[in-house]
């Protein structure tokens, strides 16, 4: 597939403290969604929707990041001698998925510092930001309309989705225009957005979620944007600022998302995923069924 944005930049330098005391010691990214790191999954998504060029931004504590995406020779030998040509297979590809690099965050500034540390590395290319806490398992269906969006109107694109209300203050709002279904199904116009607002303050039931197509533009204003919500740089508050000099768009979409970053996602990622497994899928859900059945008697 061919595509004007060929870089993606996931930070994946939080601390992950929703999912204490798990992430005490490993980085919540690599959290083992069935029997894959979380991150893998957003990696392999970029890749499918064209993207070969992915930097992650890491921090104190991330290093298995890097391991899991390296050549590992002393497993690889071991599997070859077992004859376990599927699982060597499979450990080696990690290595081949796409040009990977990484840069720290020096300081857990939020979302918006982040991604302001990947300038040098974009430079005057048109780049996705994909958090790294975000899967979306949907064959790369969103970022491909993303990036399709991007094509036709060179300018920002926003993932969006709605939300209830009650959940509106945990996420980036955004303030829409109508959607036009003749032209690009799901694509509208941003004309505001704020961050994590009270429902009643709320432009909309519309929430940002964790896939971004930007112009480098984005880093002028990330250098001078003031600490927001949480004392933070705000990402929410850099794409407002975009929105007051020239056009953003939003994708619409409502399914395949899991915030793994979530106790109750990441269960649900697991459950979901594992069931479409054809190795896992129907015993798994014999034994749910069994489960059900014996917690209702």
């Amino acid at each position: 597939m061919s595509n004007g944005v060929k870089c993606a930049v996931i930070p994946a330098a939080g601390l992950g403290t929703r999912f204490l005391p798990a992430t005490k010691a490993q980085p919540k990214e690599m959290l083992p969604v069935v029997d894959k790191p979380a991150i893998q999954y957003v990696v392999e998504e970029a890749v499918e929707a064209g993207i070969d060029d992915i930097l992650i931004i890491t921090g104190r504590g991330k290093r298995s990041i890097e391991d899991h995406f390296d050549r590992q020779f002393e497993l690889e030998y071991f599997l070859e001698t077992k004859g376990k040509d599927r699982m060597l297979t499979e450990v080696r590809d990690l290595a081949d998925l796409a040009d990977i690099h990484y840069v720290r965050q020096g300081e857990p500034l939020g979302l918006g510092h982040a991604v302001s540390v990947a300038r040098k590395h974009v430079g005057d290319r048109a780049f996705a930001v994909m958090l790294g806490d975000d899967l979306m398992v949907d064959d790369s269906k969103v970022l491909r309309a993303m990036i399709a969006a991007h094509g036709v109107h060179d300018a920002p694109v926003v993932a969006l989705r709605q939300v209830p209300e009650s959940e509106i203050s945990s996420y980036g709002c955004a303030d829409i225009g109508g959607v036009d279904p003749g032209s690009e199904p799901g694509v509208v116009q941003i004309h505001g957005i704020v961050e994590k607002p009270e429902p009643h303050l709320a432009p909309s039931s519309m929430a940002v979620m964790g896939r971004y197509v930007f112009t480098p533009e984005i880093f002028d204003i990330l250098d001078h944007v003031e600490p927001g919500v949480g004392g933070e740089i705000q990402l929410t508050d850099a794409i407002a600022e975009l929105i007051t000099t020239g056009d953003v768009f939003g994708y619409a979409f409502s399914e395949g998302r899991y915030d793994i970053g979530a106790k109750l996602d990441y269960l649900r990622a697991t459950v979901e995923l594992a069931l479409q497994r054809d190795d896992l899928g129907a015993p798994f859900e014999a034994f749910l069924t069994d489960l059900m059945a014996r917690r209702a008697r």
